[in-house]
This record gives structure tokens, sequence and C-alpha cells, in this order.
């Protein structure tokens, strides 16, 4: 038993020493290998100074405009279609015409009962007046002159009738030919040619306005006071960026904010208006959508490629006078694209590493390289 305890710490001291002295071998070796590399390379970019946008991201659903469900307003026979489905429409133009003939017998009919009541009343009223002259010279009895006058009252009462009869049956036929109400693009077909429609039923077509067109979004309840806030102030810009589009956002304005507040998600719901010109937006299609509801003067904006993170948060490395890398802790405010706002830490003008961070420590010597970044911009 005392040998085994004399051999385990003869293990033990010679485990400790080979440790030890691998632990020498390879911090020479290190110390050689950075004698031998010197400076670390890197390239850099400044600290800008420089107006950037206060933005709002969301997810989007495309909306049409306005959507018309197209019924017949009279019953017929479907006679012809003039359109095709997924066609762009104007307000106006003609859609589909249902068998005008019984509306144009319809129409003839009350217009030749106008003709014959006016007739029936011109007449009743010579008639009355007639009366009238032999009553005021003692010829005629005053009851045949009142029967004569209610005569004359009742065809004027008969008239108006006829007519408000004609002027229907003209709406009637011109029900039978079916116009756009507004522009835009058509959906399917519903009803094909010779089918018998009937009045107020099942819609012939949809029809949706797509130019200009309006995106639906929902932000956090507590942004509406800045949003609000900048609105009195004129309209606010919004941008739309297409799923595997890798064209410039469609742009377009917020024109609607939403009278309460979404009790269950905490939201309120706001709509963009988009022209839509070149109909990239698409009823139904889901977007990204951006917000400018400021601008931030003199903010501090530096590449995002700059921020690294590590377990005390974000922190970048900045190259002093003397060539050599600081780690810096930053408080980043937000992320533009390939630009970060930062918030804390940094100075306008100082130089921060955005690449060669994997052989960095704080103190090393850095030989900068030349970049695009590096060069200095003017302050907008």
């Amino acid at each position: 038993m005392k040998k085994i305890m004399i051999w385990a710490v003869v293990l033990l001291l010679a485990g400790w020493l080979g440790w030890r002295l691998w632990e020498t071998v390879t911090a020479q070796k290190n110390g050689k290998k950075n004698k031998e590399t010197g400076p670390v390379p890197v390239t850099v970019a400044p600290v800008e100074q420089k107006t950037m946008p206060v933005e709002l991201r969301a997810f989007g659903n495309v909306e049409a405009l306005a959507t018309v469900a197209v019924k017949a307003q009279v019953t017929g026979l479907l006679s012809k279609i003039h359109i095709a489905e997924g066609q762009d429409v104007q307000a106006g133009d003609l859609l589909f015409t249902i068998d005008p003939r019984p509306q144009q017998a319809a129409l003839q009919q009350a217009a030749a009962n106008v003709a014959r009541d006016r007739a029936l009343l011109r007449n009743a009223a010579k008639e009355a007046a007639r009366q009238q002259e032999l009553l005021q010279k003692g010829l005629a009895a005053e009851d045949a002159c009142d029967a004569a006058r209610t005569a004359a009252e009742a065809l004027t009462a008969t008239v108006q009738a006829e007519e408000a009869a004609l002027t229907n049956a003209q709406l009637q036929l011109e029900y039978c030919f079916i116009h756009a109400p507004i522009g835009g693009r058509t959906g399917d077909l519903l009803v094909r040619e010779g089918n018998l429609v009937k009045a107020n039923d099942v819609s012939l077509l949809s029809i949706n306005q797509i130019h200009p067109i309006q995106i639906r979004l929902a932000v956090p309840q507590q942004d509406l006071p800045r949003i609000r806030q900048q609105q009195t102030t004129g309209l606010l810009a919004v941008a739309a960026y297409i799923a595997g589009d890798d064209r410039a956002p469609e742009r377009g304005m917020l024109t609607f904010i939403a009278n309460e507040v979404d009790r269950a998600t905490g939201t309120i719901t706001l709509k963009g208006t988009f022209p839509n010109e070149q109909q990239r937006l698409w009823p139904g299609l889901y977007v990204n959508v951006v917000l400018t509801i400021a601008q931030q003067m003199e903010a501090l904006a530096v590449p995002a490629r700059a921020i690294q993170t590590g377990q005390q948060g974000a922190y970048v490395f900045v190259i002093k006078t003397d060539q050599t890398a600081e780690l810096r802790p930053v408080r980043v405010d937000r992320t533009l694209g390939t630009q970060s706002i930062i918030a804390q830490g940094l100075q306008p003008g100082e130089q921060v590493v955005t690449d060669g961070h994997l052989r960095l420590l704080p103190g090393a010597r850095v030989t900068v390289k030349k970049s695009p970044e590096a060069r200095p911009t003017t302050t907008p």
C-alpha cells in the first residue's frame, strides 16, 4: 500500500513537470510567432456624425384601396361579356350586356302611356277652361265646372305618374348595360354568357383598385404618441420592401391611424397609401414596412460590421493615435441597413475596426489597410 502511494506521488509530480514544460515551450513559440507576425492588419472606418432617420419596422399586408362586387340590377339573359378575367379596366368601361329587349319594350309602352295621357290632359284642361268661362257667363252649372276641373287635375296626376314610370323604364334599360364603377383589376368571371341573371343576386365579377393601393400594418401602442406628434408636421413616409424583389422599395405616405388600440395585442393599426404605378404591390401580399417618423440630427453612425458582441454586451475596437487597439464598450441605439447608430461610447472622428477583429486583443498594435469605409465623408 505504501509503495502504491509513493508511485502515485511520483506520477503526479512527473505530470506536473511535463505540463509546466509544455506551457513554457508554447509560450516561447507564441512569443516568437508574435514577434514574427508584427502588427495586426485591420480595416477601419470613421465615426460619422450625420442626420439619420428614426424608423419603425413592421410586417404589412397589402389591401386594395377599394373592392367592388359587380351585380346585375335587372333580371335577364346575360347576352354579352365585354372584358376578360384579370383585365385592367377604367371607370365607365362596359363590362356586361343583359338582353335589353324586354326593357326596350317596357320603355316604349311607358312612352306611349305618357303621350296618351298628355293628350287627354290637354283636352281636359280645355274643357275645364270652357266650363269656367260658361259659369262666369251663367250658362253652365257650378257642379259641371267642378267636375271638369277635377278631371283635369286627375289627369295631371296621371301624367306625372306615367312620366315617373317612363323614367324608371329608361333606368331599367340603362341597367342592362353594366359599366365599371371604379378603375382596377378584374377577378374571376363568375357567370358566363347565356346564363339568366337575377337582380341583386350573385356577383358577376369583382374589381380591385390597385393603383393607388394601401398597406395595413400594426405597431406597438407605445409608438403612437411619437407618430401622432410627427404627423402634425406633415405626412410620414412609408417604404415597403417586397420579399424576393431586389429593386428599390415602393414608397408611399401614412394616411390612416385607427381610432382605438387593439386590447388583445396592444397594437395600433396604421395604413399607408402607395401610388403603385408599376403594380408591384398586389392585394394579399405580405411585405416588410419601414415607417420613418423623424430625422435624428447629428447622430453617431458606424458600419454595422464594427459592432462586436461579448459577455458584457456590445463593443468596438477603437484605433488610438499610437496605432494600438482599444476595446470600447458601446450602446447601440438601432441599426439601419449597414449602419449602426451609437447612443453612447464613441466620439465623432474616432476610427473603429471593421475587419480583422479575430486577431485583435486590447493594446495590440495594428496596421491599417486601405478600405473604402476608411475614407472620410462630409457630415450632411
